[in-house]
């Protein structure tokens, strides 16, 4: 079976909790490591989706920026 994709957020959720450990200071020098790399692999996904992300939004946006731009002066 398949592993089930993570989302964003619980990708985010995990590398805070992480960072909340290490900022702590009460681990052992393996488990630094150990959460050193796994927060490093997290970025790193978090990274990529956020830019493929923003590719698509550059994608929708470049058709109809336009007429993004003409409402968006309307409400001001």
């Amino acid at each position: 079976m398949p592993a089930k994709k993570e989302t964003y957020e619980n990708m985010l959720s995990k590398l805070e909790k992480i960072i909340s450990d290490m900022e702590n200071g009460n681990l052992t020098l393996e488990k630094t490591l150990k959460n050193y790399e796994e927060g490093m692999t997290l970025y790193n996904k978090l990274y990529k989706m956020l830019n493929e992300a923003e590719g698509k939004i550059k994608v929708v946006t470049e058709n109809g920026e336009e007429d993004f731009m003409k409402e968006g002066e309307k409400d001001e």
